[in-house]
């Protein structure tokens, strides 16, 4: 692809990068924390270490940039899983293709019998996700389920594969409104072992997919990086530096980021790398002061103790009541989850949680609405 992220990505070095982070001083800090606005040098800054004791100011200035933009709401959404097919090998994921499971795709009944429970929740917000398997979950399906559950909701994310542009061009006319793509890693050599065979595997393919999504005019596109693959700081430096360049060269669109942390799963990955929940915070705020207008989501892979005390610190949107496998309200209950969740709340206690710290949870898309 010609001007895609992949030729500002290929003039940093991972290990160059990494060691400016972990170089660092209090002095970097602090000269990060007063700024009016911060660069991509400060955001290292507020990642490395010596930030450490420093994240209790960093969250007071994330909590008043996070109210100046976005004031006291809180948006909700809810993931629906239509397939857990997959034709890739991913070591950290239960659809893995070397998985050795019952493998479900939901038709349009049964997408219609998980959108009633769905929506009897509450929810005008719904995140589409399925694995990959090109024969089942392509283009055609994606079209089909999109003009099936358009008029049931304000707005419909998607976490599917990678598609090419032409394909996102033809799924826009049918109401999608936000693609999330994960790379997982920014460590070339290490996304290839983690991604050992399928479509996935293509490294550049994946980079370049929030290029094609700009290209497109998608309304909203989501990035992140999977904790515990790799050194989060640098991964997620990477991911600050995607966010900079997608912004100056799509500017139409807007952006989200999320941080979920590796989880247990069939089969079972252990974090290469831990990640505590004070540095999970530290993260979360340093986007914020990176970027005040980036929607920052936290999902149900997070304990319901961290996610009572983050929802003033930054975020914008949370997930609550999700199932991670398809048909998992209504249809299929017990079928393959794609990871095990740690809050188990009902959206209704999510709702109240957040309304008990004097905030408001969002059911509808307000933005998507009123451009209708």
């Amino acid at each position: 692809m010609k001007n895609s992220f992949t030729d500002t990505f290929n003039t940093y070095s991972w290990e160059d990068t990494r060691a400016s982070i972990y170089a660092k001083t209090s002095d970097d800090v602090e000269r990060a924390l007063a700024a009016k606005k911060r660069t991509l040098e400060d955001f290292k800054a507020l990642v490395s270490p010596a930030a450490a004791p420093y994240v209790e100011q960093m969250a007071v200035i994330s909590q008043r940039l996070t109210l100046e933009r976005f004031g006291k709401a809180i948006q909700l959404y809810v993931p629906l899983y239509l397939s857990n097919e997959c034709n890739n090998i991913c070591t950290y994921c239960g659809f893995s293709y070397n998985n050795h499971v019952r493998r479900k795709t939901l038709s349009p009944i049964e997408i219609m019998q998980e959108v009633a429970v769905i929506k009897n929740m509450g929810y005008d917000h719904v995140l589409l996700v399925t694995g990959e398997s090109n024969q089942t979950v392509h283009v055609d399906y994606f079209k089909k389920v999109l003009e099936l559950i358009g008029p049931h909701f304000a707005h419909i994310s998607m976490e599917v594969q990678p598609l090419d542009l032409e394909d996102y061009r033809q799924l826009t006319p049918y109401g999608l409104n936000t693609v999330l793509v994960y790379q997982e890693t920014y460590h070339r050599e290490d996304y290839k072992k983690h991604h050992p065979k399928g479509k996935k595997s293509n490294f550049e393919y994946r980079l370049e997919t929030p290029d094609r999504l700009g290209q497109a005019g998608i309304h909203k596109m989501g990035l992140g990086v999977l904790i515990g693959l790799e050194d989060w700081r640098t991964d997620c430096f990477f991911t600050a530096l995607h966010l900079s360049y997608l912004e100056k060269n799509y500017w139409k669109s807007k952006y989200s980021l999320s941080f979920p942390r590796l989880r247990p799963f069939s089969g079972c990955l252990e974090p290469k790398v831990e990640m505590n929940d004070r540095e999970l915070v530290q993260l979360i705020c340093a986007y914020r002061l990176f970027n005040g207008e980036v929607e920052l989501s936290i999902s149900t892979r997070e304990s319901a103790h961290f996610r009572n005390h983050i929802i003033k610190l930054g975020v914008t949107a949370i997930s609550a009541g999700s199932k991670t496998n398809p048909g998992g309200y209504a249809v299929e209950p017990e079928s393959l989850e794609q990871f095990e969740i740690s809050d188990n709340r009902s959206p209704q206690k999510i709702a109240q949680m957040i309304a008990e710290q004097g905030y408001e949870p969002v059911w509808k898309d307000w933005d998507n609405g009123l451009a209708r």
